[in-house]
């Protein structure tokens, strides 16, 4: 179980100090897929970077299992258990497709990479530069959170950049992962949020709406 207690988080701007989140306090059970969605800086990417440990809380705690993780590095929250896919993928030159999917610990990395929709003969030996397209850089990314197999998987905005084929691909990819894994989805698009346990809508740094899919998708104000 991922759990945060009264986050907040605060940054420098013109002299004053800007709240970015404010006092969320948040359970994902365990096997649970969640989709946190709601407007442009609402703070949702910062919620999930503060989960990973990509940026600290201003105050606040963050619990895995029960355990206080609040001041680990994501190195460690990745060794304990938790993985986190970026918005926009980080390029990394000289590294290969299948040197990534190894690191991350695919015995069989053509298989993840024809989960998401890619032909292992195309991918495995070309380098993770600019090469690739930033949707097969997306792709790429998603495939090696799955090999990781962590307990808790985080994705920020996955289906940014990919076309509508490999969409269904990544609906099924997530379908088959909620069975085992707990899901926590920054989306807007609603085939995601429809197959999602419940759906967190963010407004001004805090949590508005805690509701279903079919909730959300009536339009719950």
């Amino acid at each position: 179980m991922l759990e945060t207690k009264n986050l907040s988080f605060s940054v420098e701007e013109g002299g004053k100090r800007k709240s970015i989140l404010k006092d969320i306090s948040l359970v994902f059970d365990n096997n649970q897929f969640v989709v946190i969605t709601g407007p442009n800086g609402s703070g949702k990417s910062t919620f999930v970077k503060c989960l990973m440990g990509i940026v600290a809380p201003s105050k606040g705690k963050i619990l895995f299992d029960g355990e206080d993780i609040t001041s680990l590095d994501i190195t460690n929250r990745a060794k304990n258990g938790i993985s986190f896919s970026f918005q926009q993928p980080v390029k990394i030159k000289g590294i290969k497709v299948r040197d990534l999917l190894e690191i991350a610990g695919a015995e069989k990395p053509a298989a993840f990479l024809e989960m998401v929709g890619l032909s292992p003969e195309e991918y495995l030996e070309r380098e993770i530069s600019g090469s690739l397209s930033g949707g097969e850089l997306k792709r790429i990314e998603i495939a090696s959170v799955l090999a990781r197999n962590s307990k808790v998987m985080i994705f920020d905005e996955p289906e940014a950049g990919i076309d509508l084929w490999s969409f269904n691909d990544l609906v099924n990819v997530f379908k088959k992962a909620k069975k085992n894994h707990t899901l926590i989805i920054i989306s807007h698009q609603e085939r995601i949020i429809k197959i999602a346990d419940r759906v967190i809508v963010f407004e001004d740094g805090k949590v508005k709406h805690i509701i279903t899919p079919d909730e959300f998708i009536k339009g719950v104000k």
